[in-house]
């Protein structure tokens, strides 16, 4: 794979030579305007009649809305700044400002958060402040493993709007770093968790692990050393529409006893606590949610 790192690393300097000449402006020009999400402080400024009316920050509450002064409790989370500065805008016109002008600036981010594991050399949960590609995370994440594979899972996970029910894409990092193919260099959705497996070869294949439950293929899969519970349940399709991911179970194996290993993976996903690495024979039980 030293090819593919020496890809991956020209490719990184062309991304660190030109970053200093792009403006968040035109960051999000090349992607998707960027979504007021939870948990972000907004800041809110109000001018009319030529001074300033009022200027507060403000924090999205996890159900996405914010307390406007004037109107109340509005909801921001899903929209653009530029698209809230007019939903603001009506009402305060409306019955309190002869032609009011809002301005909504985003001063911490915090919805943006992405989630990589496997074989990259720094594992975890990133957040920023632009929404990035595939190479831009694994840039962030340090940069590949010297026993990466070819391939890279990205699994979307559920939310209200259930894109959650699509199952991972596959990159061909191969075709990404070595053939200059940057179709393949996706731009990542918020909430996105990224698997980066190793080398698959004979010497590596120790044994099997089974995935069974609430993911779209359980079934047997290939052990190899560095695997974990989220990433077995990535190779297995995803989670399925019922699953309760924070409920997953690792039965293993130990001589003559069976050891039973609670793992959340909603929070593993969070970056709150860290995944479990695998071992051959090990069995993940993902199971329906209650409600």
């Amino acid at each position: 794979m030293s090819r593919l790192l020496a890809h991956f690393a020209l490719v990184l300097s062309i991304l660190l030579l030109t970053a200093p000449f792009l403006t968040p402006q035109a960051v999000f020009a090349q992607g998707k305007a960027y979504r007021v999400g939870p948990t972000d402080v907004l800041t809110l400024t109000i001018y009319a009649g030529g001074e300033k009316q009022a200027e507060v920050d403000m924090t999205v509450s996890a159900q996405g809305g914010i307390s406007v002064p004037f109107i109340g409790v509005t909801r921001a989370a899903g929209l653009t700044p530029s698209e809230l500065e007019a939903r603001i805008t009506g009402p305060l016109a409306e019955d309190y400002f002869v032609d009011p002008r809002v301005s909504i600036r985003v001063k911490e981010y915090h919805s943006l958060h992405y989630y990589i594991s496997g074989a990259v050399k720094g594992p975890g949960l990133y957040e920023t402040t632009t929404e990035v590609s595939l190479l831009e995370l694994i840039a962030k994440a340090g940069g590949l493993q010297p026993e990466c594979g070819d391939l890279a899972y990205i699994m979307t996970m559920p939310t209200e709007e259930g894109n959650g029910n699509r199952m991972p894409a596959k990159v061909d990092l191969k075709s990404l770093l070595e053939q200059g193919d940057m179709s393949a260099n996706v731009m990542l959705e918020s909430g996105d968790v990224v698997y980066i497996p190793l080398q698959r070869s004979l010497d590596l294949a120790e044994s099997k692990v089974y995935v069974e439950g609430e993911v779209k293929n359980p079934g047997m899969y290939e052990h190899h050393p560095g695997l974990t519970a989220m990433n077995a349940c990535i190779m297995a399709g995803g989670f399925a529409e019922f699953a309760a991911p924070n409920r997953t179970r690792i039965i293993r194996k130990q001589g003559d006893e069976l050891e039973i290993i609670k793992i959340n993976l909603n929070q593993v996903k969070d970056g709150k606590i860290p995944d479990v690495e695998l071992q051959p024979g090990d069995r993940i039980h993902v199971p329906e949610t209650w409600l």
